[in-house]
């Protein structure tokens, strides 16, 4: 139990974010949901009562003009009327005086309730309580007091008791008002705001997802560095283990070949030198993969100092006139007269050159490899050192890749030359860390230029300014 919890713990740990994710995914719409709706709720409420004050209002204006045409029902009639027409929002008006404990409609526009006695609650209760109620319904008929004809448009019905200046209670004003400009408003609201939650959702579920989708390739990408970095421990500790047999194995080789053990049969010696070679490639691969792992571990120390370009060209040249000559290929060295030194390490400049021409010549069938050394003078002086050849060339869509470890390119040509794939990258980094540039131009079955550029010895190294 003590080992699985850390383990338990581990994986809460790299859950989180996601976990974190579904909340906020759950949360964050529902808060808009919630929001939403509210508003809406709260608008719709305001503007209810607002209408509801807008129809008191009007009622007590004309309740105050009323006692002058309770006499005169014709004329009372007409005002009515006239008064609904010019206010569209006004959908009934009644006008009711009292009579015993009963109401008669005097006045309304449903003109065949006129006459009529009123028994109707809300108009008892406001003459009673001398206050103004309002209430809300739904029917469309022409007189407040008549239920029928309901429908999906909402009234409010405001009943107000008229007095004279006295204070005498001489009447009753029943009005009702639609609230369809009120509703429309608000359901247009409503709508607007639903398009604009929907739209907010969508961007916040993809926001999420992406989110989710990142953090993914986050814990990836993470998990991809940690088996690179096992990757790369692992190639360091194989090749340290393998560098000393592979080396007593090329000894002892070497003394068999060497005659150290006496005369070998001319078969025996046939086979050796095959050995002798494979040991050679895997002592090569070990080292490669040594330098590979001193260059990203960042073990490499450089010894920076004033180079004889000429001196370096002249070895690296020498150390191939043999391999060149057994392929049949002609070898040339130009270097320029009086070339400045250059600013470098001159064990590492001649490992790239061995680099750059040991490629050159392996790619090369016939034709020549050249070297060549000379001083350029563009932002600020510079030794440049192109190695050319006439070999198989690299296309174009393999160009870019070239200095990728472990890269080769893979065709006819080339599947019988061997080869690690890191040379170029390890060149590169040399040249880079000496602060200089290397660059390559290719055109396939044509031929290759590889430069490298670096610094006069006296100019300032980029690492250093």
């Amino acid at each position: 139990m003590r080992m699985r919890f850390p383990s338990a713990l581990k994986g809460i740990q790299e859950n989180f974010q996601f976990v974190y994710g579904i909340f906020l995914f759950i949360l964050i719409p529902a808060a808009l949901v919630i929001n939403t709706v509210w508003l809406t709720k709260q608008t719709s409420t305001v503007m209810d009562v607002e209408l509801q004050r807008k129809a008191s209002l009007a009622a007590s204006v004309f309740s105050n003009a009323l006692p002058g045409y309770l006499d005169d029902t014709a004329l009372l009639q007409s005002h009515v009327e006239g008064l609904v027409a010019d206010n569209g929002e006004i959908h009934s008006l009644d006008v009711l005086v009292p009579v015993g404990e009963q109401f008669r409609i005097v006045a309304s526009l449903d003109t065949s309730r006129v006459g009529e006695l009123s028994t109707y609650i809300y108009n008892t209760l406001a003459w009673q309580t001398e206050q103004t109620i309002a209430y809300q319904t739904t029917s469309a008929a022409l007189s407040t007091e008549d239920p029928t004809a309901l429908g999906d448009e909402r009234f409010w019905v405001v009943v107000r008791p008229v007095s004279t200046s006295d204070g005498e209670k001489i009447g009753i004003v029943s009005m009702k008002i639609s609230s369809q400009v009120i509703d429309n408003l608000t359901q247009s609201n409503l709508n607007r705001s639903l398009i604009m939650l929907v739209v907010s959702i969508v961007v916040i579920v993809l926001l999420l997802a992406n989110n989710t989708r990142l953090y993914r390739n986050t814990l990836l990408l993470k998990k991809l560095k940690e088996v690179d970095e096992m990757k790369d421990e692992f190639i360091s500790m194989a090749s340290h283990e393998l560098r000393a047999p592979i080396t007593g194995i090329r000894g002892y080789l070497q003394m068999l070949l060497d005659g150290s053990f006496g005369e070998l049969p001319d078969e025996a010696r046939t086979k050796l030198d095959m050995v002798s070679q494979e040991s050679d490639r895997l002592h090569s691969l070990v080292e490669d993969l040594l330098e590979v792992s001193r260059i990203e571990q960042g073990r490499i120390s450089l010894e920076m100092g004033s180079v004889d370009i000429a001196h370096i060209v002249k070895l690296v040249t020498g150390t191939f006139q043999q391999q060149a000559a057994e392929k049949s290929l002609e070898l040339v060295s130009t270097v320029q007269p009086d070339l400045p030194r250059a600013s470098a390490d001159a064990k590492r400049l001649q490992q790239v050159l061995v680099n750059l021409l040991s490629n050159a010549i392996k790619y090369t069938m016939h034709g020549k490899v050249t070297i060549a050394a000379d001083e350029i003078r563009d932002k600020k002086p510079m030794i440049r050192i192109k190695v050319s050849d006439t070999g198989i060339g690299i296309a174009q869509k393999d160009r870019d890749k070239l200095f990728e470890k472990f890269y080769r390119v893979k065709n006819e040509e080339t599947d019988k030359i061997v080869g690690t794939g890191l040379g170029l990258w390890i060149t590169r980094e040399i040249v880079r860390m000496m602060g200089g540039e290397i660059y390559l131009d290719s055109i396939e079955h044509v031929g290759t230029h590889v430069t490298v550029l670096l610094p006069v010895a006296g100019q300032s190294h980029p690492d250093k300014k």
